[in-house]
């Protein structure tokens, strides 16, 4: 019988698993005491010619990390469950110059979005970033939510994180480039306010950010790095309908040190930073982009 490890794997599995990490891993750059100097922050930052997946990019905080994106120069695949994106994305190719493409796909279809990701590499011929931004909210009293309603979030948040990942990673794997893969998390996973409750939607970000830990570390070996941001207040449609049935919730979304509710803006600068080579060092990690929130409201 073989031996087996506390993580339920056999030892020959882990062992292969990471032989085979190590097999198709991407050559690296020794570290240079010059780097610092040849390389500038423009170039750093810069996706020019990268290929940049975004789920849930149709709108919302989604279609802000697309666009920003396709700032640094990355062309860009959308990915999202309606039937087409806000008027803003086709504003991408006639203002930025970038390959920009909508995908009509759920990242709960395993076998729908395997076949879009195909597409996708058609399209544009690689994989070199992904952004999970896909998901949905819950704000209801835990001792009313029902099972189903838990299900559907950690189905969508979790699992469709999960998948949307994963495609991309073998796709870097099999490309034997590396790549970065940034997901979208919420200061909901360790912070609660008795204003909203956010019960399964913030334990749905918690394994999000579990997940970020484990794969940044499983995928090193083959350069591809897994980091999550997590936002706090942010305008977007749907806050904005929040507040519309929740009046009271506009002086929580203001209550933040900084004093504001944050803007889509606010997390441009932070992914695309994550995306690019800047962020060549740098995998496992939480970035809070929340105006303080984290730390107390005011």
């Amino acid at each position: 019988m073989a031996a087996t490890q506390s993580s339920g794997q056999t030892v020959e599995q882990t062992q292969s698993a990471s032989i085979d990490n190590k097999a198709s891993a991407p050559k690296r750059e020794a570290p240079s005491e010059d780097a610092y100097r040849l390389k500038s922050i423009q170039d750093l930052m810069s996706l020019k010619g990268k290929v940049t997946v975004i789920t849930g990019g149709a709108r919302g905080i989604g279609l802000a990390l697309a666009r920003g994106a396709a700032e640094l120069g990355s062309n860009v695949a959308v990915l999202d469950v309606l039937d087409k994106p806000l008027e803003a994305f086709y504003d991408f190719e006639k203002e930025l110059g970038v390959q920009a493409r909508y995908y009509r796909t759920s990242v709960t279809d395993p076998d729908g979005l395997s076949r879009t990701i195909e597409t996708v590499v058609k399209d544009f011929g690689r994989i070199d970033n992904c952004v999970t931004a896909a998901g949905i909210v819950h704000d209801k009293p835990f001792l009313e939510t029902t099972w189903e309603e838990g299900a559907r979030i950690l189905e969508v948040n979790v699992m469709g994180t999960m998948l949307s990942a994963q495609l991309a990673a073998k796709q870097m794997r099999a490309q034997n480039t590396g790549g970065s893969i940034v997901m979208i998390a919420s200061v909901s996973a360790g912070t609660a306010l008795q204003t909203q409750r956010l019960n399964i939607y913030a334990a749905s970000k918690g394994a999000v950010k579990s997940l970020c830990v484990q794969l940044a570390v499983e995928l090193a070996p083959l350069a591809i790095r897994v980091n999550t941001v997590s936002p706090g207040f942010i305008a977007t449609e749907m806050t904005k309908g929040l507040a519309a049935t929740r009046p009271e919730l506009l002086a929580v979304f203001n209550s933040p040190p900084l004093g504001r509710i944050g803007d889509r803006a606010d997390l441009k600068g932070v992914v695309g930073y994550l995306l690019s080579d800047a962020a060549a060092y740098t995998t496992g990690t939480d970035i809070l982009v929340t105006g303080g929130v984290h730390a107390g409201l005011l």
